[in-house]
């Protein structure tokens, strides 16, 4: 594997072709393990510090960590003394002097996980970080789009929904410039980051329709609360991927979405496990995606 200036896994700005492209080969010598657990780290001690839930990203790490055989410590900040008042700092800093060996990080705030890496020495590995990045959820992605097509330069990606406050729209979006692929975006005005307009432009849902890859974001119901989303009815009938809408699409084509899903607001219900969707795929590949990086950390 390449070596990267640092231990750290923040995000996929900045990061090379050649760097997101060995860790996608990486990730396919696991996925073709016949091995499930693999006994490379045994010994080592990696803590999932998730100080905002998800359930499924911390079943994928937690299930990539124990098949390199690495000792796992789970951490809920819902049952921990941040909730008495003790700083995320204070937190992974107790944890980096009692001994462990690297920590996979998901929080709300921005800005936090970099002022962490800049003083924490321990690996730490992005699982979510506000509304900046989510690179592993991207790799996967990487990796679902590298199977189904052979390669990701020259593909036209879609990306829908909320991009304002997507991390994954984000992390696919520098990754994917880095591979050689044209990503637009797709979103009503409300949930437009206009920051990342000359990166990618703003395109109709007809537009949208005609890429290699359309990837829907999921929608968080709660926004009805603060004005950007009207109703989840509305929502879906200007911007969800419907059945008519899917039969649109390119006969080659393929949707995807991070996971989990709101069925018949971002996406028809019908379309879940349609020939056309790589959900459930998206899902398998994050355990090897996260095996290699992992193994990256601890090497």
């Amino acid at each position: 594997m390449s070596t990267y200036t640092t231990r750290h896994f923040l995000g996929l700005k900045g990061v090379s072709a050649e760097e997101i492209t060995s860790i996608l080969d990486r990730a396919a010598y696991w996925e073709q393990s016949p091995n499930k657990v693999n006994n490379q780290f045994n010994g080592k001690f990696v803590s999932n510090l998730f100080f905002e839930n998800s359930t499924r990203t911390r079943f994928s790490f937690e299930l990539a960590q124990k098949r390199l055989g690495a000792d796992v410590l789970n951490f809920s900040s819902a049952e921990s003394s941040v909730q008495k008042g003790e700083s995320i700092y204070d937190t992974v800093r107790t944890l980096e002097s009692m001994g462990i060996d690297a920590g996979v990080i998901r929080l709300k705030p921005n800005g936090v996980l970099q002022e962490l890496a800049e003083k924490i020495k321990i690996p730490l590995i992005n699982a979510g970080d506000g509304n900046n990045e989510h690179p592993t959820q991207a790799l996967l992605d990487f990796y679902t789009m590298r199977k189904q097509f052979g390669a990701i330069k020259g593909l036209t990606v879609s990306i829908i929904g909320d991009i304002l406050h997507s991390r994954v729209a984000r992390s696919n979006l520098w990754g994917l410039i880095a591979l050689g692929a044209k990503v637009q975006f797709c979103a009503p005005a409300s949930m437009q980051a206009p920051e990342l307009a000359e990166f990618a432009p703003y395109v109709s849902f007809e537009e949208a329709l005609k890429a290699d890859v359309v990837m829907m974001l999921r929608v968080q119901l709660e926004r009805h609360d603060t004005g950007l989303l009207n109703s989840a009815e509305e929502y879906r009938a200007q911007y969800g991927l419907t059945v008519e809408r899917a039969s649109r699409m390119a006969p080659h084509a393929i949707i995807m979405h991070p996971a989990p899903v709101n069925r018949n607001v971002e996406l028809d219900d019908e379309l879940v496990e349609h020939e056309k969707s790589k959900i459930f795929t998206q899902i398998a590949h994050g355990v090897p995606i996260r095996m290699a990086v992992i193994e990256r950390a601890l090497s």
